[in-house]
């Protein structure tokens, strides 16, 4: 309760568990069981989007509204974040406004800031380091699908972005092993695979760096990508698309993993990074996974603001 989520790498694999099992438990109860569950009546969030996004705003909003709260959105059309007022006096006003804060910010920094000033929790909507509440609805639907995620292999095929960043701050903790094919510069960041490096030695994981998708692919559980062009690389799209030749998912990369192996994208897709082929086969997961981060994003807010303690079994992790 009170804690700030800004990144997976302080939260051990006990307390990442306990947001899962929350996340598992609500959906239980409300879609499945048809429950009321207001957990948050009458609490409010400060949804701050310096980035515009479907899954996490319909997911934060829909999600609290469910657990009895309100949300109020705030875009550069309302405020501009560190423009008008600091970012410290922004978090101080809407700590005595709103219970929590969630933002979805240009930088890293800014959410640091933004936490180290407010009385609230904040939690990260993305940043261009990390996408925390991505993962935790990744690894929710990996538990749902296979039961368990321990003794997974991941294998990661694109850029060292934030994603791939988040999953390197987790999975590890849950004994996964991570493939990470990259072209050359568009590699994990370095500080970042240090931490990571360390996570997988405590756990008795590995941790593989290639420039080869099929290497990174070879006897996979899960193959995961991503756009290779976030916002604000708009300018970068033709050379990346020329490095990133021969990195897109289909087939035949698919065919080297595992014979059970599923596929992730946190969407939005494109045709480049994997083909209808396996977008659309029953060996993809993006749905379920696209639903799930409304459940983790609830199961998030309900923590950080409540000492609540699930109904329904512990799922196997």
């Amino acid at each position: 309760m009170g804690r700030d989520l800004l990144t997976l790498k302080d939260f051990s694999k006990d307390e990442i568990g306990y947001l899962l099992w929350t996340a598992a438990d609500l959906k239980e109860r409300i879609k499945n069981g048809k429950e009321t569950v207001r957990l948050l009546e009458g609490k409010s969030a400060a949804l701050i989007f310096q980035k515009r996004s479907t899954r996490t705003r319909v997911s934060a909003e829909t999600g609290l509204a469910l657990l009895g709260g309100h949300c109020v959105y705030l875009t550069d059309n309302d405020f501009h974040l560190g423009v008008n007022e600091s970012i410290g006096d922004t978090g101080r006003v809407l700590s005595r406004f709103c219970d929590f804060v969630l933002a979805r910010v240009n930088k890293q920094q800014e959410l640091e800031n933004l936490a180290e000033a407010a009385a609230v929790p904040v939690i990260s909507g993305l940043s261009e380091m990390y996408h925390p509440i991505q993962i935790l609805a990744d690894f929710l639907t990996l538990q749902e699908h296979f039961g368990s995620l321990y003794g997974r292999t991941v294998a990661w095929v694109g850029d060292g972005n934030n994603i791939i960043h988040s999953f390197m701050m987790a999975a590890p903790k849950f004994g996964m092993h991570l493939n990470i094919a990259t072209p050359k510069g568009y590699e994990p960041d370095s500080e970042i695979t240090k931490v990571s490096q360390g996570f997988a030695q405590e756990n008795s994981t590995s941790l593989n760096l290639t420039d080869d998708p099929r290497e990174a692919c070879s006897n996979a559980d899960v193959v995961v990508t991503d756009t290779w062009i976030s916002m604000g690389q708009e300018e970068e799209k033709a050379a990346r698309l020329k490095s990133f030749a021969g990195y897109q998912v289909d087939n035949k990369l698919m065919s080297l993993a595992k014979k059970e192996a599923v596929f992730l994208h946190c969407l939005p897709r494109k045709p480049e990074e994997v083909t209808d082929e396996v977008f659309l086969s029953e060996k993809s997961l993006v749905w379920q996974e696209a639903e799930n981060r409304k459940w983790t994003i609830m199961a998030v807010m309900a923590c950080l603001m409540e000492d609540y303690t699930p109904i329904h079994p512990m799922p196997q992790f």
